[in-house]
């Protein structure tokens, strides 16, 4: 249920965040009129994102046991790795976030209704189609009954009344942390995902290994249990894994929470290189400039020291002159 309300808060945040940003640059350059057509494309992206759920759901139901198991598996890697887009993009993303959303409401502006609609529908359905992926595999992996759907939707109205907050500036928080955090707990949430996913494609014969398994502590941390189902519900943790799914978990799960934990500017040396050239360069640059500037300071002190000394000499000469 806690992955499921993480998901589902994550996801949420995200569409809600995009949603403010629209309507607070529309009232802002004076363009409530235009209003209708966000809500009604934010509207459609959630009728669509539910009905693909539900096709999801009981589509699968007609299928053999080796078919169910086989688009289960496929669709588990297929959310894992949106899912593993999305945190590293809104990672690189956020801050630039509002920017790109003036920047493409202008142009929906300018264009008419339609492309307001249409601008609103894909940056909200790219966040629930995500969104209803992610959840139907969590869903099917956890096996808890309804409990998992209820987690995603309280995630999603925790998600909305935040948002509401953000907009009226009634709460403000580090989303730079915030997304930081989530997006590495979701990185672990996807690495269950993946292994469940394996072991799908296992049982339906696409992947051998079925019967090699890694270890068995079923005893200690019984499946029925409620720490064994705690444990399921949220990381998607079978206490009987087979050696195929320990590995896809580790090279998954290793380099990815590594990777996305590191520094914003880690790997991008060769680009810091060239930066630091650039303002070597243009230091060097400044200098030289300075010491030109008062190389030709120092000709005009000369110059003037020169007619001061000549002004001199003629005071002198005519002083002379009239002692004389």
């Amino acid at each position: 249920m806690f992955s499921n309300f993480l998901i589902g808060l994550r996801e949420g945040l995200e569409a809600s965040l995009v949603v403010c940003i629209l309507i607070a640059y529309l009232v802002k350059t004076g363009n409530k009129n235009k209003l209708v057509p966000i809500w009604i494309g934010v509207g459609i992206a959630i009728v669509v994102s539910l009905a693909f759920g539900a096709g999801l759901e009981f589509g699968s139901q007609e299928m053999t046991f080796k078919a169910q198991e086989a688009l289960g598996g496929s669709l588990s890697i297929v959310s894992v790795g949106l899912v593993t887009w999305m945190v590293f993009w809104m990672r690189r993303t956020a801050r630039h976030l509002k920017t790109e959303l003036h920047g493409k409401l202008d142009a929906a502006l300018a264009m008419g209704t339609g492309a307001l609609v249409a601008t609103a529908l894909l940056a909200v359905g790219r966040e629930g189609l995500e969104t209803s992926l992610f959840v139907w595999r969590a869903v099917h992996a956890a096996d808890d009954g309804w409990h998992p759907m209820i987690g995603a939707f309280l995630g999603i109205g925790a998600a909305v009344v935040l948002g509401w907050l953000f907009y009226r500036g009634a709460l403000k928080i580090n989303l730079s942390k915030f997304f930081t955090w989530t997006g590495g707990m979701l990185v672990i949430v996807a690495a269950g995902v993946l292994a469940y996913g394996v072991h799908d494609l296992q049982e339906a014969e696409f992947l051998g290994g079925i019967h090699n398994q890694a270890f068995d502590i079923s005893a200690a941390i019984p499946p029925d249990s409620w720490y064994g189902t705690l444990l399921k519900g949220t990381f998607n943790f079978q206490p009987d894994p087979t050696v195929l799914q320990i590995t896809v978990w580790a090279l998954y799960l290793i380099p990815t929470l590594a990777l996305f934990l590191a520094p914003v500017g880690f790997g991008r040396s060769e680009g810091k290189t060239t930066d630091q050239k650039a303002r070597k360069a243009a230091d060097e640059k400044s200098e030289a400039d300075s010491a030109g500037d008062g190389a030709r300071d120092g000709d005009g002190a000369g110059h003037d020291g020169e007619r001061v000394r000549d002004g001199a000499r003629r005071a002198g000469s005519g002083a002379g002159g009239n002692r004389v």
